[in-house]
């Protein structure tokens, strides 16, 4: 069924001012994440068992991000592992949180793994401009650190986690605290850093092409047709849903594939069917419109059947004109 296509609201003057931030000099915003510990001595035998990137492997102080899967391969969540020495930190959206560790409960059987939940407050940056706020706040060379690196920092008294993130298209932090992240967000403000609303920042991560769990992840979809290669490894072994990731591998092909898509005419919401000779070939689960120099630009991300997908090929369904995208919308700065 046809979902309504209501029309699409302008951007207003504050949301660009926001996203100029973002994508020009350095917006700062809170984030909904929690960490969970997990200490023992089989913690990392048992995570790499569990998650569709390489965990044994880990430098000190390095991370991944990766996929939970069920046995059928279907994904079940999305998290970021830490190596942190004698435990493995876990990062994940709050919404995500009870899910996550009602499956890690269920698979602790004879393994020596205990979980522990961690207090965090959490601010993200992100814009190319972001490394010199932090250095007039007294976090030095900010640049330097490779993505997924975790640094500890002390400022004002208190300890900090930095961690560089895995933005393709600017360069974005996170840093936790508990007692000194209330300080820390009126010490980047004044060095400068953009209160970024959670509106904009939305449509920040559909411009940068960043599927979000729940959103465009959804627990029927496979690994390979969300397009995030970074979350596979191939080489670690066994894992939870691995032998169907594996037979996707080896047989070459997925029916469907994750991108982008420009609107022209009636904006459509998520859920939107794309149709070809009387058939849907493509679902749009993001929608999003950009502020750009020339007005606004209608985007959306979603999965279309894989040989239909060709970047440029255009697409009418009722009053609206869809033309596919390769992702990311936004160049990298």
């Amino acid at each position: 069924m046809q979902v309504d296509v209501p029309t699409q609201p302008a951007v207003s003057d504050e949301t660009r001012q926001e996203f100029a931030a973002l994508t020009t000099a350095c917006g700062v915003f809170r984030l909904d994440r929690k960490y969970v510990a997990l200490t023992g001595a089989d913690r990392v035998r048992w995570l790499n068992g569990m998650v569709t990137n390489n965990v044994r492997d880990l430098a000190a102080n390095s991370g991944v991000y990766a996929f939970l899967l069920n046995p059928q391969g279907k994904i079940q969540g999305d998290l970021y592992a830490f190596n942190r020495g004698e435990r493995i930190v876990v990062e994940t959206d709050s919404t995500q949180l009870d899910a996550i560790l009602e499956i890690f409960d269920r698979y602790i059987i004879m393994d020596e793994v205990e979980i522990e939940s961690l207090p965090c407050a959490v601010i993200g940056l992100a814009g190319p401009a972001c490394a010199e706020v932090l250095r007039r706040t007294g976090i030095l060379e900010a640049e330097r650190i490779p993505e997924l690196q975790v640094s500890e920092l002390q400022l004002g008294g208190g300890k900090l986690r930095l961690v560089r993130s895995d933005n393709p298209c600017v360069a974005s932090y996170e840093i936790s605290g508990v007692d000194s992240a209330q300080q820390l967000w009126g010490s980047l403000l004044q060095a400068g850093a953009r209160e970024i609303t959670s509106g904009t920042l939305e449509l920040f991560r559909i411009a940068c092409g960043i599927p979000k769990f729940g959103v465009d992840i959804r627990q029927k979809d496979l690994p390979q047709e969300t397009g995030q290669d970074r979350a596979l490894n191939f080489n670690k072994g066994c894992y939870i849903g691995q032998e169907i990731v594996e037979r996707i591998r080896s047989r070459g092909a997925v029916h469907r594939v994750f991108t982008g898509f420009e609107i022209e005419g009636a904006a459509p919401s998520p859920g939107f069917r794309i149709q070809y000779e009387g058939k849907d070939i493509a679902e749009l689960t993001s929608v999003a419109t950009l502020p750009t120099d020339e007005g606004e630009r209608a985007i959306a991300l979603g999965y279309g059947r894989k040989e239909l997908m060709i970047a440029g090929k255009e697409y009418v369904t009722g009053e609206t004109k869809l033309r596919v995208a390769t992702l990311p919308f936004l160049k990298s700065a």
